[in-house]
């Protein structure tokens, strides 16, 4: 299937959107990946895409949480994302120029909230 066919029934966003928690106008293109839907300060996402990153086929719009990271076995990170709408998760490839704080600070939320008694551990 060529790109043209792939693209034929996708909708097209604007080259910016406005992020929907922090406000900051995000440009659509970013280095790393060719379908940024993220904002690179505090990584919420929209959902519009489906199945198929860029498709831009999903009717839902609603604002994506970013709920953790997710590393690829070539050692890439990706960002996992909860839509607040429809609950929906995705994985969503980071860009190069997103907050290196704010990726950390999801990384390590687990072990921030564990689900025990930290102090259980000097018992193991």
């Amino acid at each position: 299937m060529s790109r043209d066919q792939r693209n034929r029934g996708r909708r097209r966003l604007p080259a910016t959107f406005r992020c929907r928690n922090c406000g900051l106008d995000v440009g659509t293109s970013a280095p790393g990946t060719a379908h940024r839907n993220h904002c690179p300060s505090c990584l919420w996402s929209l959902h519009v895409d489906d199945d198929v990153p860029g498709d831009r086929d999903a009717d839902c719009a609603a604002a994506m949480e970013p709920v953790g990271v997710s590393a690829r076995r070539n050692g890439e990170w990706a960002l996992v994302h909860r839509c607040r709408g429809c609950r929906t998760v995705h994985l969503n490839r980071i860009a190069g120029d997103d907050n290196a704080l704010a990726l950390m600070q999801l990384a390590v939320r687990p072990l921030a909230s564990a689900p025990f008694p930290l102090e259980r551990l000097n018992q193991l």
